[in-house]
């Protein structure tokens, strides 16, 4: 589908830093994160989830290291699998250094948290040693002693404030490879302080309602949360954080940046709500094109309409589409212009391998182009 000059997004200007080879900031495409929930200690588990978020489309995940067995796993960890990992390090220093050295591509981290200068220093030194970027990752829930004494709670003010700290402490270290979150689970509070620190600095923003909720609860929070944001031009990095498995929260995230225009990727599907008019079952259909066509990462548009009151207008804006007919036969419709009828027992069979033969068609197109 073709996006309109009004249907663009103007990002906002940051500096570009690397997490491994993935570029956040500047011009790069807004990557999409997770966290694993497995004991990062089990490097099997984790490796295996990891992979399952790889395949939803992650372009960079989290694990948590808490310990010496987490980082001791980290090497075989980084070593087995295709995206960057974020070493997610709280208070210990010497966890970071150890991440840092066995293969990380970026620590989160709170530098005014681990302790001494000195510790900071060293903190510092391993990630330049070994071309670590940094997450300062501020967190509503989490906020130090001296800023909720100084405003009473978590507010906008004082997360930015946090956040700016952390930021000049690295900064003094002459320390630039790190972005920003604050996060916190209320909407507004942390799109408000999101806002507020996108106007203060030009780092690159990891973006984020925390402790969301549930798969319907979380998807809903984070939507409404980050495509705020997202629409105003703030974000580099997303992360939809969900009471749900890694994969979930991938595959959330990707749904939020193809509806915005930012990133496309995958089937994206078009379809109603179904109603007495339609020609076949359309909520069955979706569900099951939804799982038969997840492994499609080629951008491809599907509208499935159950009758011809909006079939044929929707089809006229998507790479193939399906419109519900009388006596259980129903128009398919490509590149928006009728091309063929399916019988409804072999609609959804059709559609997959029309869907594949479309795929297989852009990448011919795409190779020869190059």
């Amino acid at each position: 589908m073709n996006y309109r000059p009004y249907q663009q997004i103007e990002r906002r200007k940051s500096r570009q830093i690397h997490v491994g080879r993935v570029p956040v900031g500047g011009d790069a495409p807004i990557s999409v994160q997770t966290m694993t929930n497995t004991l990062t200690s089990d490097a099997a588990a984790t490796i295996a989830q990891i992979r399952l978020a790889e395949l939803a489309g992650a372009d960079i995940v989290r694990v948590s290291c808490p310990d010496e067995e987490s980082t001791a796993a980290l090497p075989e960890i980084v070593r087995e699998v295709n995206v960057p990992i974020v070493a997610d390090i709280h208070f210990h220093y010497k966890r970071a250094i150890e991440a840092a050295k066995a293969g990380a591509a970026c620590l989160r981290i709170n530098p005014g948290n681990i302790g001494s200068a000195q510790r900071v220093r060293d903190v510092v030194q391993a990630a330049r040693d070994h071309n670590c970027s940094m997450r300062i990752g501020v967190n509503a829930g989490s906020l130090e002693k001296h800023l909720l004494e100084k405003y009473g709670e978590p507010n906008p003010d004082a997360l930015v404030e946090s956040a700016l700290e952390h930021a000049k402490i690295l900064q003094d270290h002459d320390f630039h490879e790190f972005k920003i979150s604050v996060k916190a689970s209320d909407v507004f509070l942390a799109v408000a302080a999101y806002q507020q620190l996108a106007e203060q600095c030009d780092h690159p923003l990891h973006i984020g309602i925390t402790e969301a909720g549930g798969r319907r609860t979380g998807t809903v929070k984070s939507s409404i949360g980050l495509g705020n944001l997202l629409w105003a031009g703030i974000g580099d990095t997303i992360r939809v954080s969900l009471s749900d498995e890694p994969a979930e929260e991938v595959r959330v995230g990707w749904e939020i940046l193809k509806s915005l225009g930012l990133r496309h990727r995958g089937v994206k599907i078009i379809s109603c709500p179904s109603c007495a008019r339609q020609g076949f079952d359309v909520i069955r259909t979706v569900a099951a094109l939804e799982e038969r066509l997840a492994h499609i990462e080629t951008p491809v548009t599907l509208s499935i309409i159950g009758c011809v009151v909006n079939g044929p207008g929707e089809a006229l804006m998507t790479d193939l589409g399906v419109t519900g007919g009388g006596q259980g036969r129903h128009m398919v419709y490509a590149a928006g212009r009728t091309d063929h009828t399916v019988e409804g027992a072999a609609m959804i069979d059709h559609i997959v391998e029309l869907v594949e033969r479309k795929v297989e068609q852009i990448k011919g197109e795409t190779k020869v182009a190059a």
